[in-house]
């Protein structure tokens, strides 16, 4: 069976923050850090090149392979900031701002587009239902979840 091709590294985030060349998406991938940090009680670790992932669990696919997987996480995009595992809660969302979304992830140009409250609680109800779910549990009790 195939490796995993976005995996956990040793990589510096602050480095790969500090490198985003656009100073706002900059500000705003720190202001994400400690939001996504706050609601996960972990500090971030990059996934592959570009991404920036909090916490981590094992993720069951249908078909029964399973991988290591960031509770929730973050990435700058040309076009967007992607925001990975964020629950699609219509009642928030609707109350967001400006975004569109795809199948487990959201997508916001900047941060002034959206109500950051609301983006708060999206990621902590996001959090909360991956580490409460019944199958985390199972997993924690197999020891495989940190």
């Amino acid at each position: 069976m195939a490796e995993p091709k976005t995996k956990v590294n040793d990589a510096s985030v602050a480095d790969f923050i500090s490198a985003i060349p656009d100073a706002q998406v900059r500000e705003d991938c720190r202001t994400i850090t400690g939001m996504m940090q706050d609601a996960t009680k972990a500090k971030p670790k990059m996934w592959g090149p570009s991404i920036v992932g909090f916490g981590q669990y094992r993720l069951v696919y249908a078909g029964g392979r399973e991988a290591d997987w960031m509770l929730i996480g973050f990435s700058p995009r040309k076009q967007n900031i992607v925001l990975y595992g964020v629950h699609q809660n219509d009642e928030l969302l609707a109350q967001l701002g400006t975004h569109s979304c795809g199948k487990g992830c959201l997508y916001i140009k900047r941060l002034s587009d959206v109500h950051l409250p609301t983006l708060k609680k999206l990621v902590r109800l996001s959090v909360q239902r991956r580490t409460n779910s019944p199958d985390s549990r199972r997993r924690d009790e197999r020891g495989v979840q940190d």
